[in-house]
Order: structure tokens, then sequence, then C-alpha cells
């Protein structure tokens, strides 16, 4: 197998990682919190997201950017690649100006001071990020496809 492969290959793997927490915050995690803030509170015995999405994030930023340099010459392997930074960077720049924020107020705030209301309004909008993971798990697997096919 080439770098070409290999790399694209981990990228595609690691992008459904992600689609897969994404997908289990939205359906297990979201539903539950908003009426019991303390799972979300890691101090209150809730669940720490940072634990798994900072190293998902790194592990997948860093394969994408090495598959970038393997493919370089490329050109259909990198242009969906290109395709998987542009929808992966939009979701982590709504995330980082969005969703982080408003997540960590929640995560260190009283249970009391947390509305329904608020974290129901959170849940959804946090919903719509999954397109753009589900952009950026496509892109992954046909640049993994498209590196395997110049093989």
């Amino acid at each position: 197998m080439s770098a070409v492969e290999v790399t694209t290959g981990l990228v595609c793997g690691l992008a459904f990682a992600s689609f897969g927490g994404g997908w289990y915050e939205v359906s297990v995690v979201d539903p539950a919190w908003p009426k019991r803030p303390d799972i979300i509170q890691p101090r209150a015995g809730g669940i720490s997201r940072r634990r798994f999405w900072i190293p998902a994030h790194v592990t997948f930023e860093l394969m994408l950017l090495a598959a970038l340099v393997a493919s370089w010459s490329v050109a259909d392997v990198r242009t969906a690649l290109i395709i998987a930074v542009v929808s992966h960077g939009a979701m982590r720049l709504w995330s980082a100006f969005d969703f982080i924020p408003k997540a960590l107020v929640f995560e260190k705030s009283e249970t009391t001071a947390i509305t329904v209301e608020q974290a129901t309004r959170w849940t959804h909008r946090s919903f719509c990020r999954l397109p753009l993971d589900l952009v950026t798990c496509g892109a992954a697997m046909a640049a993994f496809g498209l590196a395997c096919a110049h093989a």
C-alpha cells in the first residue's frame, strides 16, 4: 500500500469515528441532558466531552494534513481532501465560536441555572452540524476510493 492509500484510509476511518461521536451525542446524550444538566458536567460525575473530542479532532486533523501532503500530486485525491478540509473547517469554526463556549458555560453552571429551553436550543443547533460531518465523511471516502484506484 502506498502512503496515499494509507493516509486517506486513516482519514476516512477517523472521519467516520468523528461522525459516530457526533451521532452518539445527538442521539443519546443530547436528548437527556436538557432535563439533567449534571449528565454533561464532569465535576458532578457526568461525561467529559473533551476526553473524546480533543484527541479525535487533533488526530483527524493531523492525519488529514498528512494525507494532503502525501497526495498533493494526485489531483483528484487532493481535491476530495480539500473538500474534507473545508467542510471540517466550517464545522470546527462554527463549534469554536458558538457551540464550545456555550457548552463550557453549561458544564460549569449550577444545574439550576440552566433552563431546559436554553439546553434544547443548543442541542437542536448541534444536530445541524452533522451534515457538515457527513460531507467530510463523503469527501474522505471519495479520497480513499480515488487513492485506491490510482494504486
